[in-house]
């Protein structure tokens, strides 16, 4: 539905040029990404860019609705603070903000809630910068600030940022944009035998499922037929051989670029993952999903998608970054192998690689 708000006060004149800043990490660029398709629905005819870290790039620069991604260098600035080189950092941010304003954006979105997203949405200079309210002191940086809607839906924060901004649909699919030749890879990857796609990795150890727990799955599910295919990225590979060796998986750690894992999880029939990007890839693909959930509070409302939530809600529950448990992270052990194959019996017919697997 377009919006025509160029005669409302309080809310400015109709964009032309439209900012979306979500800098990291890659789930939360996943779950983020229906802002892109829902402004461009409300603001016909807009040009909108993202403001991001290089990390996450490719998930966004094959985007059909994107203008441009811009790309902000935290990791340079990172190594001119730790190196004391005080006035070259100056300039480069003095660099960075003139650059932003050269774009003469009407409508900036901070879709992190942090400081240091509101800075960047301050320093672009444009005349309503729309945000999260946070415990951080970003209300002088922002115009507008609304309240993160931390609901049990999906991606329910972003929507009620798309409503804010006058999106009235209840259409909001995640996107995730594979180029043709990494699609033509993936499908050659795949042939004629499906796959399972597990993804044990994540930033934080209170986020681990226990590697025990990983090494009886994977054994279950190639003793019943499953072709296996191990995701995760280069600083996992280590710990990846030591989890499955001597298990017949097909590990892609390390060797598989993003856009490639990406393309991965959107060839699989089952994705089973940690909280990490990769698992929640398997949202915006429509693949099912099974998602192990720890210190983080999970979505709980998958609004239709083919899935499960494995979540143990335990007293200290969520923790997020403050485990109290002293390393045992028992609300993650409490997850047995047992209860993802129950899971699994529910979305996909329990039939061998060499048969076909449909959803039940």
């Amino acid at each position: 539905m377009m919006v025509d708000l160029s005669d409302s006060p309080d809310r400015g004149a109709f964009p032309n040029r439209i900012l979306i800043i979500r800098l990291s990490a890659i789930g939360d660029v996943v779950f983020s990404s229906p802002l892109v398709d829902a402004l461009k629905g409300v603001y016909q005819g807009a040009d909108i860019f993202w403001l991001a870290e290089s990390p996450v790039v490719p998930l966004l620069e094959h985007h059909p609705h994107l203008r441009d991604v811009i790309v902000w260098p935290r990791k340079e600035w990172g190594e001119l603070l730790r190196s004391g080189r005080w006035l070259a950092l100056l300039k480069e941010i003095v660099r960075f903000k003139q650059r932003l304003r050269q774009y003469e954006f009407d409508l900036v979105i901070d879709a992190q809630g942090l400081f240091k997203s509101a800075v960047l949405a301050w320093m672009t200079g444009a005349v309503r910068r729309v945000g999260f309210a946070s415990k951080e002191p970003t209300r002088a940086l922002l115009t507008e600030r609304i309240e993160k809607d931390a609901g049990p839906a999906i991606s329910s924060e972003y929507r009620a940022m798309a409503k804010h901004l006058g999106y009235e649909s209840n259409v909001f699919p995640m996107k995730v944009c594979v180029p043709p030749a990494v699609e033509v890879w993936a499908d050659a990857f795949r042939g004629d035998t499906p796959y399972i796609a597990i993804c044990p990795f994540t930033t934080r150890p209170q986020k681990h499922w226990p590697e025990a727990h990983w090494q009886v799955l994977a054994k279950s599910l190639v003793a019943r037929g499953w072709r296996v295919v191990v995701l995760g990225g280069p600083a996992d590979s280590v710990t990846a051989d030591c989890i499955f060796a001597d298990i017949r998986v097909e590990s892609m750690v390390g060797k598989a670029a993003l856009l490639e894992s990406a393309a991965l999880v959107g060839h699989a029939d089952l994705v089973i993952g940690v909280d990490t990007g990769l698992t929640h890839m398997g949202w915006a693909f429509e693949v099912p999903t099974i998602a192990l959930f720890g210190s983080t509070c999970p979505y709980r409302d998958l609004g239709g998608l083919r899935g499960a939530v494995l979540y143990k809600n335990m007293t200290c529950s969520p923790c997020r970054r403050k485990p109290v448990c002293g390393g045992t992270y028992d609300c993650l052990a409490a997850l047995y192998p047992d209860s993802v194959i129950e899971s699994m019996a529910g979305l996909l017919r329990d039939k061998s690689a060499s048969g076909s697997v449909v959803a039940s």
